[in-house]
């Protein structure tokens, strides 16, 4: 006996995992790039003082929260989509105090003019 399942919408299903793992390594490279910046200014800059010490704190922690922010995937659901057939109404409403009036058809003339 074969188990009935609900198609998945298109707009329901999660990320593929090759673009998934192209935008998590997309934001370890930039912070590892901000990490080198951080490290090169620290050398750089001659009179060191509390920037300095800064830099250096950058340098040291950023690869720490660049992996914790590399490795959290798209573990957070987006609502599922909700079906069209869901959000139309049954039947459409029906006005019951006034009746129906067959309405006329549009006739759309076009006329050329002869120049003169």
């Amino acid at each position: 006996m074969k188990h009935q399942t609900a198609t998945p919408s298109a707009t329901s299903l999660p990320r593929a995992p090759h673009d998934d793992s192209n935008r998590r390594m997309t934001k370890y490279f930039i912070m590892m790039a901000v990490r080198v910046v951080c490290f090169v200014l620290m050398v750089v800059i001659a009179p060191y003082g509390w920037h300095t010490a800064a830099l250096a704190v950058g340098a040291i922690f950023l690869p720490y929260f660049a992996v914790v922010i590399a490795n959290v995937g798209d573990d957070v659901r987006e609502p599922a989509a909700v079906s069209p057939l869901a959000a139309l109404p049954e039947r459409p409403e029906e006005s019951p105090s006034k009746p129906q009036e067959p309405a006329k058809p549009t006739v759309i003339e076009i006329r050329e003019s002869r120049p003169e």
